[in-house]
């Protein structure tokens, strides 16, 4: 069926729709309260360039139907995150943001930190925070004499803490709720209010710098940098104890910012930024959605503030009313014209345009954006993921990914597996397998590096294509002396792979450069916890040979088994079906 017959034969029904392109490459995905009016306003006369450029390169399109534009939205969101369509804004921001939070039910209250609603009757919750939040809680227990510990109540007996007058110490002392109220109105009003806790602070650490105590001094030198950081200047006076969350966007040419505020009680207390790269244009109704989407997850916050924003988009009705069902009310999504609420706006738009100013290009976008043009790249590799694996005759096979964004390795993000498979190719199909298996739960970057050849690299390609992820992918291959791997730093002669074409570059090439640091990090990554794995594996071995189990034996049980883990998990029956009764009773007594 040719695109045009599709497009036709559309229902007028909610859902979500994918345009592809020659290659079958996925383009697009988007979402439709009415598929057939949706999808036809694509092929009409007023279109911007972004989207005349996606349409001149589609040459068929899938679309799935739905119950509701409401179940559209979510499908939408899940698809995108999934797959990363050329032409869609994948956002990477899903961290979930930290509150601290007094459960005021105890008899003696405290302060924690939570990322989700605590399941308790009177709970009253601070943020969120986007840095600082347990250098502020740190900050409370130095100055309040509060309890300082979950468990110091049930020891009834005086800490050190009294002893050092951070604590009134209610575990023994017949301390009165007024009392122990005085100190938790005084850290609510140090949480609430940054410019008086960071003065509390400086008058603390001068005492500790008096007293010769610079270490304690120090810490608390920190601890003020880190909560000043956090601070957004803002001349607005709302008189009122009022609560927003406030979300902006501006955009260069290539980069757009997204900027969150968050305003408790009157004031702004943190903020956080986002940074996108653009390589098909801009779409501001996408990236709110995005925005707002990522932000509001499936679990309902635990301070549900009025949303501001900066733009009538598009599918801001249909937002609405999927908040509305995480919130469990009617959720308050608005444009705001004029007043304080719009001062709040422009504030976070001016934050947002001295973001951008910021951005300046440093030497590594510069050699990113050369890579993407020498290898005809679909997007610059903002986020890339790289392989390895590693193994020695068949023992101990692992394989590694790292991660690089934004010009620094995401150790974070790091991810190591253990592997059954025995040759090169099957071990890296089996590592790439498993991360595209992963995909749903963590988006797929910009570019993957694989470290081989061309046969690797038709493996990387078929994999993807199979799970329908929008990735570019290329391989780097060593290069031979004396049949062996040639490492030397600035000197190698690798070969860097794509689907169309091999570069032999000069030893000299930053990209070059660029590429072998990435790949050389992913062996050290394979190398490392290969290492670690044969350790534990020669201590398995040296406790069964002890036993009385021969090398050989051991082996045999590996090589139908795959790990001592499995083996440990083992029945008498399963462990004497390979080995003689004796040896499978004295391997079940050590692992009983």
């Amino acid at each position: 069926m040719t695109l045009k017959q599709t497009v036709e034969q559309l229902p007028s029904s909610a859902g979500i729709y994918e345009y592809f392109d020659k290659n079958g490459n996925l383009l697009y995905i988007g979402k439709a309260k009415n598929l057939k009016n949706r999808v036809k306003s694509y092929f009409s006369s007023k279109l911007s360039l972004r989207i005349q450029k996606m349409i001149s390169q589609t040459t068929s399109m899938n679309y799935i139907v739905v119950n509701s534009e409401h179940d559209a939205l979510i499908l939408e969101n899940s698809l995108i995150k999934q797959l990363n369509p050329k032409y869609n804004i994948l956002l990477r921001d899903d961290k979930t943001y930290p509150y601290i939070y007094i459960d005021n039910s105890l008899k003696y209250p405290r302060f924690e930190i939570t990322r989700k609603i605590i399941d308790a009757k009177n709970v009253k919750y601070f943020g969120p925070y986007s840095v600082g939040a347990r250098d502020i809680l740190e900050s409370i227990y130095e100055l309040c004499k509060i309890v300082q510990k979950k468990g110091s109540l049930t020891s009834k007996k005086l800490c050190l803490y009294h002893q050092i007058n951070k604590c009134l110490g209610p575990c023994e002392l017949p301390i009165s709720k007024e009392r122990y109220k005085t100190e938790l109105d005084l850290a609510i009003k140090l949480i609430k209010n940054k410019k008086y806790l960071i003065k509390k602070l400086q008058e603390q650490m001068e005492l500790y710098a008096q007293s010769l105590r610079f270490e304690e001094a120090g810490e608390l030198r920190d601890r003020i940098e880190k909560i000043s950081r956090s601070q957004i200047k803002s001349e607005i006076d709302f008189a009122t104890n009022e609560n927003y969350d406030i979300f902006v966007l501006q955009n260069s040419d290539s980069r757009a910012v997204i900027v969150r505020l968050f305003m408790r009680d009157g004031k702004i207390i943190s903020s956080t930024h986002d940074y996108i790269q653009l390589n098909e244009g801009i779409d501001e109704d996408e990236l709110y959605q995005r925005a707002i989407l990522d932000f509001y997850t499936k679990e309902k916050p635990p301070i549900i503030a009025p949303i501001l924003v900066a733009l009538e988009f598009e599918s801001i009705n249909a937002i609405r009313t999927y908040l509305s069902t995480i919130f469990d009310k009617k959720a308050s999504l608005s444009v705001p014209k004029q007043g304080k609420k719009k001062q709040l706006i422009d504030l976070a738009i001016l934050n947002a345009k001295e973001l951008l100013k910021k951005d300046k290009k440093t030497l590594n976008t510069k050699i990113l954006d050369e890579l993407k043009e020498l290898l005809f790249l679909n997007r610059t590799p903002k986020r890339v993921e790289v392989f390895d694996n590693s193994h020695i005759s068949g023992v101990a096979t692992v394989g590694a990914m790292i991660v690089y964004e934004d010009g620094i390795f995401d150790k974070k993000s790091y991810r190591t597996y253990h592997l059954d498979a025995k040759d090169e190719y099957a071990q890296m199909r089996e590592t790439l397998t498993r991360r595209a298996e992963s995909f749903s739960k963590k988006s797929p970057p910009d570019l993957w590096i694989i470290d081989g050849g061309t046969t690797l690299l038709k493996l990387a390609s078929e994999i993807l294509a199979s799970s329908g992820a929008f990735i570019d992918v290329i391989a780097i291959s060593k290069e031979k002396i004396d049949a062996k791997s040639h490492r030397a730093k600035g000197k190698a002669n690798d070969t860097i792979h794509t689907k169309n074409e091999s570069f032999k570059l000069k030893n000299s090439d930053k990209r070059l450069q660029w590429t072998q640091n990435l790949r050389d990090e992913a062996h050290r990554s394979a190398i490392t916890f290969h290492k670690k794995t044969k350790l534990n594996l020669d201590k398995e071995s040296k406790l069964l040979n002890l036993k009385g189990i021969s090398q050989a034996k051991i082996k045999k049980l590996l090589n139908h088994f795959t790990t001592f883990e499995a083996l440990k998990k083992l029945s008498f029956e399963e462990l004497s079906s390979v080995l003689n009764i004796k040896d499978a009773k004295i391997i079940k007594n050590i692992y009983k």
